[in-house]
């Protein structure tokens, strides 16, 4: 009984996911997420920050609520990597209410996205063998 309780309260665990998947709705409010771009601003007043990312010839954007992970050296047009879940603000307005905020200043993005689509064909193919159980 106390463990049914104790996984209820646990968030999610977080799945990697790009900027533009979340932007463009395909992720909904509610869910735990790890995703990263370029740190666009910063307003520690209003503990808001802005991440960006470019994909297909359009930029996408994400703000972040940064009220958990404060206080924190923004370094502004560096890489940053987020965890945390994202909450509806208004009707289509999506927060990442980061609980982790990681500068990746450095990081082969390249490679770390060739890591998350790595992840991705792993948990597809371990979902498709217990599916056949």
């Amino acid at each position: 009984m106390i463990t049914v309780y104790m996984t209820r309260m646990l968030p999610a665990p977080a799945q990697y996911q790009y900027l533009w998947e979340i932007s463009s709705g395909d992720v909904p409010a509610g869910s735990t997420v790890r995703t990263f771009g370029r740190l666009s601003s910063y307003d520690s007043a209003r503990s808001e920050a802005l991440l960006t990312a470019h994909h297909s010839a359009a930029q996408h954007k994400l703000r972040l609520n940064t009220r958990f992970v404060e206080p924190f050296h923004a370094q502004l047009g560096s890489y940053y990597l987020a965890l945390g879940e994202l909450d509806l603000v208004d009707e289509a307005s999506l927060v990442l209410c980061a609980r982790l905020l990681s500068c990746i200043e450095g990081v082969d993005l390249s490679l770390l996205q060739n890591a998350v689509e790595e992840q991705r064909r792993y948990f597809h193919e371990r979902e498709a063998a217990q599916a056949n159980l």
